[in-house]
């Protein structure tokens, strides 16, 4: 025997202590050690039984040296030992040893029958050579029904639906696996309703029989559909067919219940499993949240951790994911701490949700540290992070961490960057958000995706450089999205920009006539325009066509219970106590020199009617009835559906101050704290506190406005017109070194009220066509970065603005 062979041999023989343990193969007396292994193959190599070796080979799994050997072989061997061959080339998806076999096989002049050509077609199909395979059942001289089976399952499995739907129309027979086989390519190739099709054909066969498969892949077709009418017919033919002891099928009919809507079927089925398994619990809690029924989903997974099955990362996934959006922080910390007890991967899908939970509950500390727990964070986590510190107002720390991101190689994807966009637009970067958007392309060797051309317009639009985005709009290779003018929308209702608000809502129209938003946006903007008349007929347009706007809601959560709270709403308990403390509250905020934004209610009743309908605002009602059910000092969490609104934002800064709360409040776009009276939202580019202010207000009917500079600690008239304004404005408040500046032009007969400091440096000047009746009743900001001068109010400063105070009417 050849030297380098018995090497090879004596390799091999050590990777097993017996081959008498193995059950595939017989026990055989020689098979006592591995030695002796050895010494039977070599010995049946000299006796030119080569067949024996090869088996012997095969018992050991070594499939290339067994191959190797079948070339010895000066006779064929029995069909036994191309069989085991070919078995195990099809096991090992070795499709080059399958061949050298089949080579063999047709050298040899052994003639093959269907047993052996069936497994040369199976390991063909399953090594991806289907033509090889449609060349061996082509040749062959007779077929059965298991030779079609293989070529149908083998295109079947391929995803070639239609060639495996013509070979089955011509088998000439047909059995329960060819039934299967074509119903399940229907399932997987997600044509659940040809799958339907194929199994009610299946039934009107009289010799078919269904099983266990074939019911399950039709039962996950009715669920995909979600049709419960072919459920139901389903899981009948399952009890008449005595196929209900099956419970991985139970599994597939409490799927297919609770994806169609029928949880407590679902749950029923649920009930019946005996020995449940991890995949059972995770699908029942799940179908519990899909369905909204929060609580029965919780109380289960309780069930889970006092079972003796262990929740995996896709259990925790579900449940956090659910905290998440109940923004229930306190539950999840709970299941945060439970995880810690009983072990979870760093890197799995429940870290991941996790840092998704903390950073959508403001809880950044707690995100990050998840984060920081893992060596290396997975890009889930890192965009969580980074979207998380952009909404909770801490936009430099999410551009941190996206450099950050980088250094670790993790590469960004389209969703990392709508993040990094959106913190360039909560702190007002726009250059440095142009610079991130170009970089895609240029550095990242992505693609602009629709999503950053609407962040990009949205940070355009926010800081009412209109032509650019004009630019942007026309340039885009997409067409623009209801996001993308939404946002354009918005922007136009900032900085009163009427005509291409107008603009933006005929495509809204066009593309969702349906949203209440577009006509409740575009009404306010005529409104605080004066132009009543378009207002009315915006407000008529959207009762004729029967729309309703989305009312607002707050929640907040005391003793783990959600309390939710809608304006005009007096159902809660304690609506009472809530109405007389915010009526005590509002006369302590008035001492302190709050002032309703009444502006803001854009209807025509009273001032006194308009400050009232301020008052029972959602988000106002939440923070009130979480002050009166917390003890004093104790952190308040409210979540609002919609944007919060300017006065609640003004009014919740004085309330924090008068009850010595730190209050959070989540809307739609992203986190307000407040503490002591302040915003997170209020720091100074120049890293001052600006207390001494002086009120300007004028009226204007010239077309033409003043703004003003600061410097030092001269306040300067910039102004355009005749010089009594200017002279006028110096002896009234005493400036006598006030000159003028330039000019830009707005609507007529609006008022204007400006806070200008007299005591710190800095400079700044009004952006164009301002609309002063926005403003009355807002705290003012404003923003000095890389020569941009902007002015916002508090509903939505950048990180960096400078706070100015509040706007009034003159006296």
């Amino acid at each position: 025997m050849n030297q380098t062979i018995a090497r090879k041999l004596s390799t091999f023989v050590n990777m097993s202590s017996s081959y008498a343990s193995m059950k595939r193969f017989p026990e055989k007396k020689f098979f006592n050690s591995n030695q002796e292994d050895v010494s039977v193959v070599e010995r049946l190599c000299k006796g030119k039984r080569f067949s024996g070796a090869i088996d012997v080979l095969c018992g050991q799994k070594q499939l290339i040296e067994a191959v190797q050997l079948l070339s010895r072989a000066k006779k064929p061997p029995p069909a036994s030992t191309y069989c085991n061959l070919i078995q195990i080339c099809t096991r090992r998806r070795a499709l080059e040893e399958g061949k050298k076999v089949h080579r063999h096989i047709i050298a040899s002049g052994f003639v093959p029958g269907v047993v052996i050509c069936n497994r040369l077609m199976r390991m063909y199909a399953k090594c991806g050579s289907l033509v090889d395979a449609r060349k061996v059942f082509a040749e062959m001289p007779q077929r059965d029904v298991c030779s079609w089976n293989v070529m149908v399952n083998g295109y079947a499995e391929a995803g070639l639906v239609e060639e495996a739907r013509k070979l089955f129309d011509e088998m000439p027979e047909r059995d329960s696996y060819s039934w299967t086989a074509m119903v399940t390519a229907y399932g997987k190739r997600y044509q659940p309703e040809e799958a339907l099709v194929m199994y009610s054909l299946m039934q009107k066969e009289r010799d078919s029989k269904a099983n266990v498969f074939t019911v399950s892949s039709a039962v996950a077709a009715a669920a995909e559909i979600a049709c419960i009418r072919r459920g139901r017919e389903i899981h009948g033919h399952v009890v008449r067919a005595g196929l209900d002891s099956d419970e991985v099928l139970w599994s597939s009919l409490m799927d297919m219940y609770g994806k169609c809507g029928c949880i407590d079927e679902a749950r029923r089925i649920f009930d019946k499993i005996v020995d449940k398994d991890v995949v059972s619990w995770t699908s029942m809690i799940d179908r519990y949240f899909k369905s909204r029924r929060w609580r029965e989903g919780f109380s289960l997974f309780s069930d889970l951790v006092g079972s003796r099955a262990q929740p995996n990362e896709y259990t925790f996934a579900g449940v956090l994911n659910a905290c998440t959006d109940l923004t229930t922080e306190e539950i999840g910390k709970q299941v945060h701490g439970y995880m810690t007890r009983v072990g979870y991967d760093p890197y799995s899908f429940a870290s991941s949700s996790l840092v998704d939970l903390y950073t959508k509950c403001g809880n950044m500390e707690s995100a990050k540290r998840v984060v920081d727990g893992c060596d290396k964070p997975d890009l889930f986590s890192w965009t969580s992070l980074i979207g998380g510190y952009a909404q909770n107002g801490e936009p430099e720390k999410a551009l941190k961490y996206f450099d950050l991101l980088l250094e670790s190689g993790t590469k960004p994807d389209h969703i990392t960057f709508v993040s990094v966009l959106s913190a360039c637009t909560h702190a007002g970067l726009v250059e440095k958000g142009l610079e991130y958007f170009h970089s895609i392309t240029e550095k990242h060797g992505m693609s602009h995706t629709d999503d950053h051309y609407t962040c990009l317009v949205d940070l355009l639009a926010r800081s009412g450089r209109f032509e650019e985005l004009k630019d942007v709009i026309s340039e885009m290779p997409m067409k623009p999205s209801k996001f993308l003018w939404a946002s354009v929308l918005g922007g136009c209702s900032t900085h009163g920009n009427v005509d291409l608000a107008e603009e933006a809502a005929r495509e809204l129209f066009e593309i969702e006539p349906e949203n209440p938003a577009t006509y409740v946006t575009m009404a306010n903007i005529y409104a605080a325009a004066g132009k009543w008349e378009e207002e009315g007929r915006m407000r008529k347009r959207m009762n004729q066509t029967g729309i309703t706007k989305t009312p607002g809601s707050s929640w907040t959560g005391v003793k783990r219970k959600r309390h939710v709270f809608i304006a005009g709403d007096t159902s809660h308990p304690m609506h009472e106590q809530i109405v007389e403390y915010l009526g005590e509250l509002r006369e302590k905020m008035k001492e302190e020199g709050y002032v309703p934004a009444t502006s803001l209610v854009l209807h025509d009743v009273e001032d006194e009617q308009k400050e009232e309908n301020l008052v029972y605002h959602s988000e106002k009602l939440a923070v009130a009835f979480a002050i009166l059910s917390t003890p004093e000092g104790t952190g308040v969490k409210v979540f609002k559906n919609l944007r919060s609104c300017v006065d609640c934002h003004s009014a919740i800064k004085f309330i924090s101050k008068i009850t010595k709360r730190k209050i959070t409040v989540r809307d739609s776009a992203r986190f307000h704290c407040f503490e002591n009276g302040q915003s997170h939202f209020g720091t100074s580019v120049f890293d001052v506190e600006l207390h001494e202010f002086v009120e300007i207000v004028f009226q204007n009917d010239e077309r033409s406005i003043q703004s003003w500079h600061m410097d030092g600690t001269s306040a300067f008239l910039v102004g355009y017109g005749s010089g009594t304004w200017n002279v006028t404005m110096r002896k009234r408040y005493n400036l006598s070194d006030a000159v003028a500046r330039h000019t830009f032009q707005v609507y007529p007969l609006s008022w204007t009220s400006i806070l200008v400091s007299l005591d710190n440096k800095g400079m700044w000047n009004l952006r164009s066509q301002i609309w002063s009746r926005r403003y009355l009743g807002q705290e003012l900001y404003v923003r000095v970065w890389n020569d941009e001068k902007s002015l916002y109010t508090e509903a939505d400063p950048p990180l960096n603005a400078l706070y100015c105070g509040q706007a009034k009417r003159p006296s």
